[in-house]
Protein backbone atom coordinates (compact mmCIF):
# COMPACT_ATOMS: atom_id res chain seq x y z
CA UNK A 1 0.00 0.00 0.00
CA UNK A 2 1.33 3.47 -0.90
CA UNK A 3 1.62 6.75 0.89
CA UNK A 4 -1.42 7.89 -1.22
CA UNK A 5 -3.62 4.88 -0.21
CA UNK A 6 -2.41 5.01 3.55
CA UNK A 7 -3.80 8.66 3.25
CA UNK A 8 -7.23 8.32 1.16
CA UNK A 9 -8.00 5.28 4.22
CA UNK A 10 -7.12 7.81 6.91
CA UNK A 11 -9.27 10.30 5.62
CA UNK A 12 -11.90 8.25 5.02
CA UNK A 13 -11.73 7.29 8.58
CA UNK A 14 -11.76 10.19 9.71
CA UNK A 15 -15.07 11.68 7.66
CA UNK A 16 -16.89 8.36 9.29
CA UNK A 17 -15.62 10.20 12.92
CA UNK A 18 -16.33 13.24 12.06
CA UNK A 19 -19.59 12.49 10.80
CA UNK A 20 -20.81 10.53 13.38
CA UNK A 21 -20.34 13.16 16.30
CA UNK A 22 -22.05 15.71 14.07
CA UNK A 23 -24.72 14.54 13.40
CA UNK A 24 -28.27 16.85 15.27
CA UNK A 25 -29.42 15.86 18.86
CA UNK A 26 -32.85 15.06 19.64
CA UNK A 27 -32.54 16.30 23.42
CA UNK A 28 -31.11 18.85 25.36
CA UNK A 29 -29.50 17.91 29.04
CA UNK A 30 -29.75 20.16 32.40
CA UNK A 31 -27.68 19.95 35.38
CA UNK A 32 -27.08 16.49 37.35
CA UNK A 33 -28.52 16.96 41.11
CA UNK A 34 -27.44 14.11 44.05
CA UNK A 35 -29.27 13.30 47.18
CA UNK A 36 -27.73 10.29 49.46
CA UNK A 37 -30.67 8.02 50.75
CA UNK A 38 -32.86 6.05 49.35
CA UNK A 39 -37.01 7.05 48.90
CA UNK A 40 -38.69 5.64 46.07
CA UNK A 41 -40.34 8.98 45.81
CA UNK A 42 -37.27 10.80 44.27
CA UNK A 43 -37.90 9.11 40.83
CA UNK A 44 -40.86 11.34 40.28
CA UNK A 45 -41.26 13.89 38.07
CA UNK A 46 -42.61 15.96 40.51
CA UNK A 47 -40.56 15.95 43.49
CA UNK A 48 -39.00 18.89 44.25
CA UNK A 49 -35.30 18.73 44.45
CA UNK A 50 -34.38 22.39 44.76
CA UNK A 51 -32.12 21.48 48.05
CA UNK A 52 -30.50 18.67 46.41
CA UNK A 53 -26.28 18.81 45.98
CA UNK A 54 -24.93 19.84 42.76
CA UNK A 55 -21.84 18.06 43.24
CA UNK A 56 -22.10 14.53 44.92
CA UNK A 57 -20.10 13.79 47.95
CA UNK A 58 -18.43 10.67 48.94
CA UNK A 59 -20.52 7.88 49.44
CA UNK A 60 -18.93 5.00 51.58
CA UNK A 61 -19.81 1.54 52.14
CA UNK A 62 -21.96 1.15 49.12
CA UNK A 63 -24.41 3.27 50.51
CA UNK A 64 -27.60 4.11 48.39
CA UNK A 65 -27.85 7.75 46.68
CA UNK A 66 -30.12 9.30 43.52
CA UNK A 67 -29.31 11.71 40.67
CA UNK A 68 -31.91 13.30 38.75
CA UNK A 69 -31.63 14.69 35.47
CA UNK A 70 -33.87 17.35 33.55
CA UNK A 71 -33.80 16.58 29.82
CA UNK A 72 -35.40 18.30 27.37
CA UNK A 73 -36.63 16.03 23.92
CA UNK A 74 -36.50 18.10 21.05
CA UNK A 75 -38.05 16.04 19.13
CA UNK A 76 -40.98 13.04 18.89
CA UNK A 77 -39.43 10.09 17.94
CA UNK A 78 -40.97 8.83 14.59
CA UNK A 79 -43.92 6.49 14.49
CA UNK A 80 -42.70 2.54 15.31
CA UNK A 81 -39.56 3.86 16.27
CA UNK A 82 -38.47 4.15 19.96
CA UNK A 83 -35.37 6.02 21.57
CA UNK A 84 -32.67 4.69 23.47
CA UNK A 85 -31.10 6.03 26.29
CA UNK A 86 -27.25 5.40 26.55
CA UNK A 87 -25.27 5.74 29.80
CA UNK A 88 -21.67 5.08 30.99
CA UNK A 89 -21.85 5.77 35.14
CA UNK A 90 -19.72 3.66 37.49
CA UNK A 91 -21.49 1.84 39.98
CA UNK A 92 -24.91 0.01 39.67
CA UNK A 93 -27.95 1.16 39.48
CA UNK A 94 -31.53 1.45 38.09
CA UNK A 95 -33.07 3.92 36.00
CA UNK A 96 -36.62 5.53 35.76
CA UNK A 97 -37.44 8.08 33.01
CA UNK A 98 -40.48 10.17 34.47
CA UNK A 99 -40.97 8.26 37.58
CA UNK A 100 -41.06 4.68 35.29
CA UNK A 101 -38.48 1.76 35.62
CA UNK A 102 -36.58 1.31 32.72
CA UNK A 103 -34.10 -1.08 33.24
CA UNK A 104 -31.63 -1.82 35.79
CA UNK A 105 -27.73 -2.60 35.53
CA UNK A 106 -26.81 -4.44 38.53
CA UNK A 107 -27.53 -4.20 42.09
CA UNK A 108 -27.36 -1.54 43.79
CA UNK A 109 -27.41 -1.47 47.61
CA UNK A 110 -26.32 -4.90 47.71
CA UNK A 111 -22.36 -4.62 46.60
CA UNK A 112 -21.24 -5.97 49.50
CA UNK A 113 -22.77 -9.19 49.67
CA UNK A 114 -23.60 -10.26 45.50
CA UNK A 115 -21.02 -10.66 43.21
CA UNK A 116 -20.49 -7.96 40.82
CA UNK A 117 -22.70 -7.33 37.75
CA UNK A 118 -24.00 -4.98 35.11
CA UNK A 119 -21.26 -2.74 33.15
CA UNK A 120 -20.16 0.21 32.29
CA UNK A 121 -22.01 1.01 29.14
CA UNK A 122 -25.65 0.36 29.19
CA UNK A 123 -28.53 0.96 26.59
CA UNK A 124 -31.65 0.83 27.60
CA UNK A 125 -35.07 1.54 25.29
CA UNK A 126 -37.80 4.17 26.69
CA UNK A 127 -41.07 3.52 25.93
CA UNK A 128 -42.48 6.13 23.01
CA UNK A 129 -45.71 6.77 25.10
CA UNK A 130 -42.73 9.07 27.70
CA UNK A 131 -40.72 10.54 24.77
CA UNK A 132 -43.09 13.21 23.41
CA UNK A 133 -41.37 16.50 23.14
CA UNK A 134 -41.08 18.06 26.12
CA UNK A 135 -39.43 18.16 29.59
CA UNK A 136 -38.54 14.91 31.39
CA UNK A 137 -37.04 13.11 33.81
CA UNK A 138 -34.21 11.05 34.34
CA UNK A 139 -33.69 9.42 37.62
CA UNK A 140 -30.92 7.12 38.82
CA UNK A 141 -30.81 4.90 41.66
CA UNK A 142 -27.15 4.40 42.09
CA UNK A 143 -24.58 2.82 44.70
CA UNK A 144 -20.84 3.23 44.50
CA UNK A 145 -19.12 0.19 46.79
CA UNK A 146 -15.62 -0.03 44.32
CA UNK A 147 -14.67 3.93 43.64
CA UNK A 148 -17.10 6.39 46.01
CA UNK A 149 -15.44 9.38 44.47
CA UNK A 150 -16.41 8.57 40.88
CA UNK A 151 -20.22 9.03 41.42
CA UNK A 152 -22.04 10.99 38.39
CA UNK A 153 -22.48 10.51 34.84
CA UNK A 154 -19.81 10.40 32.76
CA UNK A 155 -21.82 9.94 29.38
CA UNK A 156 -25.32 10.41 28.27
CA UNK A 157 -26.92 9.69 24.15
CA UNK A 158 -30.49 9.59 23.49
CA UNK A 159 -31.41 8.74 19.85
CA UNK A 160 -32.96 5.97 17.80
CA UNK A 161 -32.16 2.70 19.97
CA UNK A 162 -31.41 0.77 16.97
CA UNK A 163 -29.08 3.28 15.94
CA UNK A 164 -27.82 3.07 19.50
CA UNK A 165 -26.86 -1.00 19.46
CA UNK A 166 -25.84 -0.59 15.60
CA UNK A 167 -23.70 2.98 15.29
CA UNK A 168 -21.15 1.83 17.80
CA UNK A 169 -20.49 -1.51 16.26
CA UNK A 170 -20.24 0.19 13.10
CA UNK A 171 -17.70 2.32 14.24
CA UNK A 172 -16.30 0.13 16.33
CA UNK A 173 -15.98 -2.05 13.30
CA UNK A 174 -13.82 0.31 11.21
CA UNK A 175 -11.67 0.68 14.00
CA UNK A 176 -10.93 -2.80 14.08
CA UNK A 177 -9.91 -2.64 10.46
CA UNK A 178 -8.13 0.16 11.00
CA UNK A 179 -6.16 -0.98 13.64
CA UNK A 180 -5.49 -4.26 11.87
CA UNK A 181 -3.88 -2.62 9.21
CA UNK A 182 -1.05 -1.02 11.76
CA UNK A 183 -1.17 -4.65 13.19
CA UNK A 184 0.17 -6.05 9.65
CA UNK A 185 2.14 -3.24 9.53
CA UNK A 186 3.56 -4.23 12.89
CA UNK A 187 4.77 -7.26 11.90
CA UNK A 188 5.93 -6.61 8.36
CA UNK A 189 8.23 -3.85 9.87
CA UNK A 190 9.34 -6.23 12.65
CA UNK A 191 10.71 -8.86 10.11
CA UNK A 192 12.32 -6.37 8.08
CA UNK A 193 14.30 -5.69 11.46
CA UNK A 194 15.27 -8.87 12.31
CA UNK A 195 16.67 -9.37 8.73
CA UNK A 196 18.65 -6.49 9.46
CA UNK A 197 19.32 -5.42 13.08
CA UNK A 198 20.97 -1.98 12.73
CA UNK A 199 17.75 -0.61 11.43
CA UNK A 200 16.24 0.72 15.22
CA UNK A 201 13.74 3.30 13.81
CA UNK A 202 12.49 -0.13 11.82
CA UNK A 203 12.11 -1.40 15.29
CA UNK A 204 10.74 1.81 17.11
CA UNK A 205 8.01 1.88 14.08
CA UNK A 206 6.83 -1.71 14.09
CA UNK A 207 6.51 -1.51 18.29
CA UNK A 208 4.57 2.10 17.86
CA UNK A 209 2.44 0.22 15.26
CA UNK A 210 1.59 -2.14 17.78
CA UNK A 211 1.03 -0.38 20.84
CA UNK A 212 -1.28 2.10 18.66
CA UNK A 213 -3.29 -1.05 17.62
CA UNK A 214 -3.26 -2.55 21.17
CA UNK A 215 -5.02 1.14 22.36
CA UNK A 216 -7.79 0.91 20.05
CA UNK A 217 -8.65 -2.21 20.93
CA UNK A 218 -8.60 -1.68 24.36
CA UNK A 219 -10.53 1.68 23.79
CA UNK A 220 -13.50 0.45 21.23
CA UNK A 221 -13.81 -3.05 22.44
CA UNK A 222 -16.06 -1.69 24.98
CA UNK A 223 -18.62 -1.72 22.38
CA UNK A 224 -18.93 -5.84 22.77
CA UNK A 225 -17.41 -6.62 25.73
CA UNK A 226 -19.45 -5.82 29.31
CA UNK A 227 -17.18 -4.64 31.59
CA UNK A 228 -17.94 -4.39 35.16
CA UNK A 229 -17.38 -0.46 36.80
CA UNK A 230 -14.70 -2.20 39.31
CA UNK A 231 -12.41 -3.38 36.19
CA UNK A 232 -12.66 -0.18 34.20
CA UNK A 233 -9.96 1.43 35.82
CA UNK A 234 -8.02 -1.17 35.56
CA UNK A 235 -8.13 -0.75 31.73
CA UNK A 236 -7.99 3.26 31.85
CA UNK A 237 -4.27 2.11 33.41
CA UNK A 238 -3.78 -0.17 30.03
CA UNK A 239 -4.69 2.33 27.98
CA UNK A 240 -1.96 5.50 29.97
CA UNK A 241 0.76 2.70 30.01
CA UNK A 242 -0.16 2.46 26.20
CA UNK A 243 -0.13 5.96 25.70
CA UNK A 244 3.01 6.37 27.86
CA UNK A 245 4.84 4.32 25.40
CA UNK A 246 3.48 5.70 22.15
CA UNK A 247 3.82 9.17 23.17
CA UNK A 248 7.53 8.47 23.57
CA UNK A 249 8.49 5.98 21.27
CA UNK A 250 6.84 8.69 18.21
CA UNK A 251 10.21 11.61 19.22
CA UNK A 252 12.42 8.96 19.55
CA UNK A 253 11.86 7.49 16.05
CA UNK A 254 11.45 11.53 15.12
CA UNK A 255 15.03 11.65 16.59
CA UNK A 256 16.77 9.33 14.72
CA UNK A 257 15.81 10.49 11.67
CA UNK A 258 16.02 14.37 11.89
CA UNK A 259 19.24 14.20 14.35
CA UNK A 260 19.80 17.21 16.38
CA UNK A 261 22.60 18.28 19.18
CA UNK A 262 22.14 16.78 22.79
CA UNK A 263 19.71 14.70 22.01
CA UNK A 264 20.17 12.27 24.60
CA UNK A 265 19.88 14.60 27.50
CA UNK A 266 16.20 16.75 25.94
CA UNK A 267 15.24 12.97 25.22
CA UNK A 268 15.47 12.06 28.94
CA UNK A 269 14.45 15.34 30.19
CA UNK A 270 10.97 14.28 27.63
CA UNK A 271 11.30 10.83 29.34
CA UNK A 272 10.68 12.50 32.80
CA UNK A 273 8.07 15.17 31.81
CA UNK A 274 6.10 11.74 30.34
CA UNK A 275 6.53 10.03 33.59
CA UNK A 276 5.35 13.16 35.59
CA UNK A 277 2.60 13.41 34.24
CA UNK A 278 1.53 9.84 33.96
CA UNK A 279 2.46 9.55 37.65
CA UNK A 280 0.37 12.41 38.16
CA UNK A 281 -3.06 12.06 39.91
CA UNK A 282 -5.29 13.77 37.29
CA UNK A 283 -8.46 12.84 35.54
CA UNK A 284 -7.76 10.02 32.87
CA UNK A 285 -8.59 12.19 29.91
CA UNK A 286 -6.48 15.18 31.37
CA UNK A 287 -3.92 13.29 32.09
CA UNK A 288 -4.02 11.04 28.47
CA UNK A 289 -4.35 15.31 26.94
CA UNK A 290 -1.29 15.79 28.33
CA UNK A 291 0.76 13.50 27.49
CA UNK A 292 -0.57 13.68 23.47
CA UNK A 293 -0.30 17.36 23.56
CA UNK A 294 3.45 16.89 24.99
CA UNK A 295 4.22 13.89 22.46
CA UNK A 296 3.00 16.47 19.45
CA UNK A 297 4.91 19.64 21.10
CA UNK A 298 8.11 17.63 21.16
CA UNK A 299 7.79 15.88 17.88
CA UNK A 300 6.73 18.98 16.09
CA UNK A 301 10.45 20.84 17.44
CA UNK A 302 12.06 17.93 16.29
CA UNK A 303 10.73 17.86 12.41
CA UNK A 304 11.02 21.61 12.59
CA UNK A 305 14.59 21.34 13.13
CA UNK A 306 14.32 18.94 10.12
CA UNK A 307 12.91 21.12 8.24
CA UNK A 308 15.54 24.05 8.59
CA UNK A 309 18.20 21.77 8.31
CA UNK A 310 16.57 20.66 4.81
CA UNK A 311 16.24 17.29 5.74
CA UNK A 312 15.08 14.85 2.96
CA UNK A 313 11.35 13.70 4.34
CA UNK A 314 11.03 17.00 6.98
CA UNK A 315 8.31 19.03 5.06
CA UNK A 316 5.88 16.24 4.06
CA UNK A 317 6.08 15.20 8.06
CA UNK A 318 5.86 18.77 9.32
CA UNK A 319 2.67 18.88 7.39
CA UNK A 320 0.93 15.83 8.84
CA UNK A 321 2.06 17.17 12.02
CA UNK A 322 0.01 20.33 11.55
CA UNK A 323 -3.11 18.27 10.08
CA UNK A 324 -3.69 16.31 13.34
CA UNK A 325 -4.22 20.10 14.74
CA UNK A 326 -7.24 20.87 13.22
CA UNK A 327 -8.90 17.74 14.00
CA UNK A 328 -8.79 17.62 17.62
CA UNK A 329 -11.33 20.87 17.67
CA UNK A 330 -13.79 18.76 15.12
CA UNK A 331 -14.00 15.61 16.65
CA UNK A 332 -14.47 14.63 20.72
CA UNK A 333 -10.70 14.10 22.24
CA UNK A 334 -10.86 9.97 21.83
CA UNK A 335 -11.42 10.09 18.38
CA UNK A 336 -9.13 12.68 17.39
CA UNK A 337 -6.52 10.93 19.42
CA UNK A 338 -6.46 8.38 16.66
CA UNK A 339 -6.94 10.28 13.84
CA UNK A 340 -4.02 12.68 15.05
CA UNK A 341 -1.74 9.45 15.81
CA UNK A 342 -2.31 8.14 12.69
CA UNK A 343 -1.61 11.19 10.87
CA UNK A 344 1.62 11.29 12.98
CA UNK A 345 2.43 7.42 12.33
CA UNK A 346 1.82 8.03 8.28
CA UNK A 347 4.53 10.59 8.14
CA UNK A 348 6.95 7.96 10.48
CA UNK A 349 5.81 5.61 7.85
CA UNK A 350 6.76 8.20 4.71
CA UNK A 351 9.89 8.78 6.52
CA UNK A 352 10.37 4.87 6.80
CA UNK A 353 9.92 4.19 2.93
CA UNK A 354 12.50 6.90 2.15
CA UNK A 355 15.07 4.68 4.31
CA UNK A 356 14.16 1.82 2.34
CA UNK A 357 14.24 2.97 -0.89
CA UNK A 358 17.58 4.63 0.08
CA UNK A 359 18.95 1.30 0.82
CA UNK A 360 17.40 -0.11 -2.41
CA UNK A 361 18.48 1.66 -4.42
CA UNK A 362 22.28 1.42 -2.48
CA UNK A 363 22.12 -2.41 -2.18
CA UNK A 364 21.15 -2.30 -6.55
CA UNK A 365 24.47 -0.08 -7.33
CA UNK A 366 26.14 -2.31 -4.90
CA UNK A 367 25.20 -5.22 -7.43
CA UNK A 368 26.14 -2.89 -9.78
CA UNK A 369 29.46 -2.25 -8.57
CA UNK A 370 29.52 -5.98 -8.02
CA UNK A 371 29.21 -7.31 -11.20
CA UNK A 372 31.95 -4.56 -12.91
CA UNK A 373 34.51 -5.42 -10.38
CA UNK A 374 34.07 -8.89 -10.83
CA UNK A 375 34.68 -8.26 -14.49
CA UNK A 376 37.79 -6.48 -13.70
CA UNK A 377 39.28 -8.85 -11.42
CA UNK A 378 38.77 -11.77 -13.93
CA UNK A 379 40.55 -9.21 -16.40
CA UNK A 380 43.14 -8.95 -13.83
CA UNK A 381 44.10 -12.46 -14.03
CA UNK A 382 43.86 -12.94 -17.81
CA UNK A 383 45.74 -9.78 -18.32
CA UNK A 384 48.13 -9.72 -20.89
CA UNK A 385 51.26 -9.10 -17.92
CA UNK A 386 50.47 -11.56 -16.00
CA UNK A 387 49.36 -14.20 -18.98
CA UNK A 388 53.18 -13.09 -20.41
CA UNK A 389 55.15 -13.79 -17.01
CA UNK A 390 53.55 -17.05 -16.19
CA UNK A 391 54.33 -18.40 -19.79
CA UNK A 392 57.45 -17.14 -19.46
CA UNK A 393 57.82 -19.28 -16.21
CA UNK A 394 56.67 -21.60 -17.87
CA UNK A 395 58.59 -22.12 -20.51
CA UNK A 396 61.60 -21.78 -17.99
CA UNK A 397 60.27 -24.69 -15.89
CA UNK A 398 59.43 -27.06 -18.69
CA UNK A 399 62.86 -26.45 -20.25
CA UNK A 400 64.99 -26.96 -17.00
CA UNK A 401 62.42 -30.10 -15.22
CA UNK A 402 59.67 -30.74 -17.46
CA UNK A 403 57.94 -32.86 -14.75
CA UNK A 404 56.94 -29.14 -12.56
CA UNK A 405 56.33 -28.07 -15.31
CA UNK A 406 53.39 -29.91 -16.38
CA UNK A 407 52.52 -29.43 -12.53
CA UNK A 408 52.69 -25.97 -13.32
CA UNK A 409 50.26 -26.32 -15.76
CA UNK A 410 47.82 -28.29 -14.31
CA UNK A 411 48.02 -25.80 -11.35
CA UNK A 412 47.18 -23.14 -13.54
CA UNK A 413 44.61 -24.75 -15.29
CA UNK A 414 42.83 -25.55 -11.90
CA UNK A 415 42.61 -22.12 -10.72
CA UNK A 416 40.86 -20.91 -14.25
CA UNK A 417 38.59 -23.59 -13.79
CA UNK A 418 37.78 -22.76 -9.87
CA UNK A 419 37.23 -19.15 -11.35
CA UNK A 420 35.05 -20.46 -14.13
CA UNK A 421 32.80 -22.54 -11.24
CA UNK A 422 32.29 -19.11 -8.95
CA UNK A 423 32.65 -16.08 -10.66
CA UNK A 424 28.60 -15.83 -10.91
CA UNK A 425 27.85 -17.50 -7.71
CA UNK A 426 26.85 -15.08 -4.76
CA UNK A 427 28.32 -17.24 -1.80
CA UNK A 428 30.27 -20.46 -1.89
CA UNK A 429 31.87 -22.28 0.63
CA UNK A 430 34.55 -21.72 2.65
CA UNK A 431 36.68 -24.86 1.19
CA UNK A 432 36.29 -23.99 -2.15
CA UNK A 433 37.83 -20.71 -1.70
CA UNK A 434 40.59 -22.20 0.49
CA UNK A 435 41.40 -24.54 -2.81
CA UNK A 436 41.41 -21.42 -4.67
CA UNK A 437 43.88 -19.83 -2.52
CA UNK A 438 46.23 -23.03 -2.11
CA UNK A 439 45.95 -23.31 -6.24
CA UNK A 440 47.32 -19.88 -6.40
CA UNK A 441 50.08 -20.28 -3.97
CA UNK A 442 51.34 -23.46 -6.04
CA UNK A 443 51.63 -20.85 -9.36
CA UNK A 444 52.88 -18.33 -7.61
CA UNK A 445 55.94 -20.39 -6.26
CA UNK A 446 56.60 -21.44 -9.50
CA UNK A 447 56.83 -18.05 -10.86
CA UNK A 448 58.16 -16.08 -7.69
CA UNK A 449 60.14 -19.01 -6.41
CA UNK A 450 59.34 -18.28 -3.20
CA UNK A 451 58.12 -20.03 -0.57
CA UNK A 452 54.78 -19.50 0.16
CA UNK A 453 53.23 -21.75 3.18
CA UNK A 454 48.92 -21.49 4.55
CA UNK A 455 47.60 -22.56 7.48
CA UNK A 456 44.39 -22.54 8.95
CA UNK A 457 42.69 -22.30 12.71
CA UNK A 458 39.16 -23.29 13.51
CA UNK A 459 37.94 -23.02 10.08
CA UNK A 460 34.25 -24.05 10.07
CA UNK A 461 33.44 -26.63 7.04
CA UNK A 462 29.84 -25.29 6.80
CA UNK A 463 30.68 -21.90 6.09
CA UNK A 464 30.07 -19.94 2.94
CA UNK A 465 31.68 -16.59 2.18
CA UNK A 466 31.19 -14.54 -1.05
CA UNK A 467 33.61 -15.86 -3.69
CA UNK A 468 37.17 -14.34 -4.20
CA UNK A 469 37.22 -12.12 -1.00
CA UNK A 470 40.38 -14.21 0.44
CA UNK A 471 42.11 -14.87 -3.18
CA UNK A 472 41.91 -11.06 -3.09
CA UNK A 473 43.40 -10.62 0.26
CA UNK A 474 46.06 -13.43 -1.10
CA UNK A 475 46.86 -11.51 -3.94
CA UNK A 476 47.17 -8.34 -2.23
CA UNK A 477 49.31 -9.88 0.44
CA UNK A 478 52.01 -11.70 -2.56
CA UNK A 479 52.04 -8.29 -4.35
CA UNK A 480 52.88 -6.13 -1.76
CA UNK A 481 55.44 -8.09 0.39
CA UNK A 482 58.61 -8.84 0.32
CA UNK A 483 59.91 -12.41 2.17
CA UNK A 484 61.46 -12.62 5.17
CA UNK A 485 64.84 -13.89 5.54
CA UNK A 486 64.48 -17.60 4.53
CA UNK A 487 62.57 -16.52 1.59
CA UNK A 488 59.31 -17.55 2.75
CA UNK A 489 55.48 -15.76 2.84
CA UNK A 490 52.95 -17.24 5.07
CA UNK A 491 49.45 -16.93 5.18
CA UNK A 492 46.94 -17.53 7.81
CA UNK A 493 43.12 -17.75 7.72
CA UNK A 494 41.82 -17.64 11.46
CA UNK A 495 37.95 -18.39 11.88
CA UNK A 496 35.80 -17.63 15.20
CA UNK A 497 32.49 -16.82 15.42
CA UNK A 498 29.43 -16.18 18.14
CA UNK A 499 25.81 -15.22 18.76
CA UNK A 500 26.28 -11.62 17.03
CA UNK A 501 28.85 -11.97 14.73
CA UNK A 502 30.94 -14.21 12.32
CA UNK A 503 35.13 -13.19 12.03
CA UNK A 504 37.79 -14.21 9.38
CA UNK A 505 41.11 -13.36 10.24
CA UNK A 506 43.63 -12.70 7.13
CA UNK A 507 47.70 -12.80 8.53
CA UNK A 508 50.53 -12.13 6.55
CA UNK A 509 53.97 -13.34 7.51
CA UNK A 510 55.90 -10.98 5.66
CA UNK A 511 58.22 -7.54 5.27
CA UNK A 512 56.09 -5.02 3.71
CA UNK A 513 57.40 -3.53 0.15
CA UNK A 514 56.57 0.18 0.81
CA UNK A 515 55.41 2.48 3.58
CA UNK A 516 51.95 2.57 4.22
CA UNK A 517 50.46 6.27 4.23
CA UNK A 518 47.28 6.80 5.48
CA UNK A 519 45.74 8.37 2.78
CA UNK A 520 46.57 5.48 0.39
CA UNK A 521 44.11 4.90 -2.37
CA UNK A 522 41.93 2.01 -2.55
CA UNK A 523 42.83 -0.27 -5.31
CA UNK A 524 40.08 -2.28 -7.24
CA UNK A 525 41.11 -5.29 -4.68
CA UNK A 526 39.57 -3.51 -1.87
CA UNK A 527 36.44 -2.08 -3.69
CA UNK A 528 35.60 -5.76 -4.95
CA UNK A 529 35.73 -7.42 -1.33
CA UNK A 530 33.59 -4.28 0.06
CA UNK A 531 31.22 -4.24 -3.36
CA UNK A 532 30.56 -8.20 -2.19
CA UNK A 533 30.06 -8.00 1.17
CA UNK A 534 27.64 -5.02 0.77
CA UNK A 535 26.06 -7.20 -2.06
CA UNK A 536 25.17 -10.33 0.33
CA UNK A 537 25.40 -9.11 4.01
CA UNK A 538 23.75 -5.48 3.06
CA UNK A 539 25.18 -3.32 5.98
CA UNK A 540 25.50 -6.29 8.41
CA UNK A 541 29.80 -6.45 7.64
CA UNK A 542 32.59 -4.59 8.77
CA UNK A 543 36.29 -4.92 6.98
CA UNK A 544 39.59 -3.47 8.34
CA UNK A 545 42.62 -3.82 6.94
CA UNK A 546 46.12 -2.54 9.05
CA UNK A 547 50.00 -3.19 9.21
CA UNK A 548 51.14 -5.32 11.85
CA UNK A 549 54.60 -5.89 13.10
CA UNK A 550 54.84 -9.15 11.04
CA UNK A 551 53.06 -8.25 8.23
CA UNK A 552 49.47 -7.50 7.60
CA UNK A 553 46.24 -8.48 8.87
CA UNK A 554 42.81 -8.28 6.99
CA UNK A 555 39.92 -8.40 9.56
CA UNK A 556 36.14 -9.28 7.56
CA UNK A 557 33.13 -9.76 10.61
CA UNK A 558 30.08 -10.63 9.43
CA UNK A 559 27.01 -9.52 12.21
CA UNK A 560 24.39 -12.43 12.41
Amino acid sequence: MNLRSLLYLLLVCTMLLVSSCSQRPVYKKYQTVFQVGDQQEWAGKDWNDMDWEKRIILVPDGQVFWSRTKIEILKAPESLHLYGLQLHVYGEYEVFWDGVLIGKNGNPGQEGVLPPEGKMWATFSIPIHLTAEGEHLLSIRSSLYYFPDHAGIDELKIDYYDDILTDRLIESSYMHLFAGAFLIASFYFLFLFLSNKKEYATLIFSVSCFLFFVLILAEFSKAYMPIHYSMHIIRLRIIGILMLGISFLIPLYFSKQFPFPKRKLLLTIYAGVLLYIFLSKHVFELTANNMAFSMWLFSFGIVVFGVYKKLKGARLVLLTVLLSVPIGFVTPFNKSLFAGFSLILLGMFYLLSLRIKEQRLAYENSLVQSSRLRLELLKKNIQPHFLMNTLTSLIDWVEESPKKGVLFIEALAKEFDLFNQIENQTLIPIAQEIVLCRTHLEIMEYRKEINYSWEEEGIDLEQEIPPGILHTLLENGITHSLPLEDNSIKFKLIFESNNDYKCYTFLTFARAVREVTSNREEGTGLKYIKARLTESYHSQWEFTSEPTNHGWKNTVKIYT
